[in-house]
């Protein structure tokens, strides 16, 4: 910072230097346009024209009566009073209180600066040049570099992730592993002929661990690592992207062995065709380039690619093919045992009282990402902080649970009577099916105090982690989605807007069953238009319509038929379990929150239901 400073001062002082010569320059001159003989001024003289005369050794400056100016020159071996002499001037037309007179030396530096003015142009020029030219020399803010690349290396010798810092993807570790094993010991598969993949695609919902599990490779490689980001290559001048690419793997080279990541590479590496450019297409020619480099006439380079994405659907056919990325590593969300495994790692340095189930907290956290378990912990560990507490304990970890899940609690959201009493039978009615149905998951925790957007909420957790969902599972989650709706209607006679995202996510159930899972008599095991989605994010991208009017009609009434029958089942549920509606829904507004053990102490669970979730460990361990 020091010598940056000290730079800009220099800079500022030759501005100065030159904006001073500008003003010499057009001040010292100003006169230079009106230039008149000795004889012209001696008339002028004469005339009574002139109000001042300065002289030195070689030039005069005349300023006249009506201010204007002029210059005269002296002719060399005579003074200039004796030329205006000869020239028949008086010293009465040369006194003081004609004209005002004064001969003044010639210094050194006005002769310089006279001097230098002459030069002003070039020199202002050649400064201009030489700034230009130490801006193009001081690296990546210079004004001529955009063609470099942006990549930052970090050296292998002082890892700061391994594999010990990953948790959760045992699979995948698996799969780098090898790449691990070439990078220190390359001979070991070149001696059998063996080619290691050129490179890995991580595949994954965010938050999965792409970018940790790439920094890991190159900690447990010890090798250098560059990590640049896909829209990094692509800017607004045509053929730096391509030039960035072939900078990059320029300096690859030079320091291979190396791994370089390119995180979001779909910025980049989208299908070609489909820009306004067509095949000139900024963004089309820098992914040529990195086709190119990735597996061109130059293939004897240890220089591994790890990229990152979680749109592959989007990518080029060309960029997938084996030869560049080679593989495809799938990350999923992790199972309970994984989850378990973040959280071990995510709450290292952090105080835990011993009472601290981390097996019960995964278990409550289906679905969650590494990156939704790691800001659990960090919730949990504020929430602790504004306690006042030097440990965090169980009931941080579950206001953490559910904070991530529905957002913070809304204690000062002012309710009527009226409406606490219907959000009340509202979740009582999601909770007594929930315990009624076998199917559903078991009742973890009944409120009526409000997170986010919802005014209460039921929180269910499932016994076990699923693959599949059977007909009868999907049946059962959409009676418990209407069982608010129905117990709104039996106990007021009314409905209320607070279940539309219950009433979506129900209609979307039931199309689903329809249209994509075969799970309806009447339209038979058939798909219904042509989606294109990742399963593994649970994102539906694009829908292609492919049937008729006709069987459209077919498909909502199809529909509607299977969500009536849901709704009609709920009500038939709710008054067969009146008496427990009721409780349930008299206890919450007293208290206001429900617990499973106390949820369970008013309506133990009938039909045989299990509501105690096992141990995955030892289920784990048994298997």
């Amino acid at each position: 910072m020091k010598q940056r400073g000290q730079t800009n001062i220099v800079y500022l002082l030759l501005l100065v230097g030159i904006i001073s010569l500008l003003l010499y320059s057009f001040t010292g001159n100003r006169s230079a346009n009106n230039v008149i003989s000795i004889n012209q001024l001696a008339n002028q003289i004469k005339q009574g024209n002139i109000a001042k005369i300065e002289s030195n050794s070689t030039t005069v400056n005349i300023l006249y009566k009506d201010r204007s100016v002029a210059k005269a020159v002296i002719e060399p071996n005579s003074s200039l009073l004796e030329q205006l002499t000869l020239l028949g001037v008086t010293p009465e037309e040369l006194s003081s209180d004609n004209i005002e007179i004064s001969i003044v030396e010639e210094s050194s530096w006005v002769g310089i600066l006279s001097i230098l003015s002459y030069f002003l142009p070039v020199i202002f020029l050649a400064l201009a040049m030489f700034f230009i030219f130490r801006q193009t020399q001081s690296g990546n803010n210079s004004a001529l570099s955009f063609g470099k690349s942006r990549a930052k290396m970090f050296e292998g010798d002082h890892p700061t992730v391994t594999f010990a810092d990953v948790a959760g993807v045992d699979e995948s570790k698996e799969e780098l592993q090898e790449i691990v094993e070439f990078l220190k010991e390359p001979q070991k598969f070149t001696r059998l002929g063996a080619r290691i993949p050129k490179g890995v695609l991580l595949v994954g919902s965010p938050g999965t661990g792409k970018t940790l599990l790439a920094k890991a490779v190159s900690g447990e490689a010890g090798v250098p690592f560059f990590s640049i980001s896909g829209s990094e290559f692509v800017e607004m001048f045509v053929g730096v992207g391509a030039s960035r690419v072939r900078d990059l793997f320029d300096q690859a080279k030079k320091n291979s062995p190396c791994i370089i990541f390119i995180d979001e590479i779909d910025a980049v590496g989208r299908q070609r065709g489909a820009g306004l450019g067509g095949s000139h297409d900024e963004r089309e020619q820098t992914l040529n380039q990195m086709l190119v480099e990735m597996d061109g006439f130059e293939t004897d380079t240890n220089v591994i690619i790890i990229a990152a994405t979680n749109r592959p659907d989007i990518l080029d056919p060309a960029l997938l093919r084996p030869g560049r990325f080679d593989r495809q590593v799938v990350l999923d969300r992790p199972d309970v045992i994984g989850r378990e495994a973040i959280l071990k790692v995510h709450s290292k340095g952090k105080p835990l009282d011993k009472d601290v189930d981390l097996n019960a907290l995964a278990r409550a956290t289906p679905g969650f990402v590494g990156a939704d378990l790691e800001n659990l912990m960090n919730e949990a560990a504020i929430l602790a902080a504004k306690r006042n507490k030097n440990s965090i304990g169980n009931a941080e970890m579950e206001e953490a649970v559910e904070r991530v899940i529905a957002g913070p609690q809304k204690k000062s959201r002012i309710l009527t009577e009226k409406e606490k009493r219907i959000i009340a039978y509202h979740e009582a009615g999601h909770a007594i099916i929930m315990n009624v149905i076998p199917e559903c998951d078991p009742v973890h925790k009944v409120t009526i105090i409000g997170r986010g957007s919802a005014g209460g909420y039921t929180m269910h957790l499932p016994t076990e982690d699923l693959v599949l969902m059977s007909k009868k599972q999907i049946e059962a989650e959409m009676v418990s989605l209407l069982g608010g709706r129905a117990a709104e209607e039996l106990m007021f006679d009314d409905i209320t807007s607070g279940a539309s995202s219950d009433i979506e996510r129900v209609t979307e159930l039931a199309r689903s069953m329809v249209t994509r899972l075969g799970m309806s008599e009447v339209m038979g095991p058939i798909v219904y238009g042509k989606k294109e989605e990742m399963i593994f994010l649970g994102r539906e991208i694009s829908e292609q319509r492919d049937y008729s009017e006709a069987v459209a009609e077919d498909i909502d009434a199809e529909v509607r038929k299977i969500v009536n029958s849901a709704f009609e089942k709920a009500k038939a549920l709710l008054v067969e379990y009146r008496e427990y509606l009721d409780k349930i829904a008299n206890k919450l507004i007293e208290v206001e929150t429900l617990t499973k053990d106390e949820f369970e102490a008013i309506f133990p669970p009938p039909n045989g239901k299990v509501s105690a979730t096992p141990n995955y460990l030892e289920q784990k361990q048994a298997v």
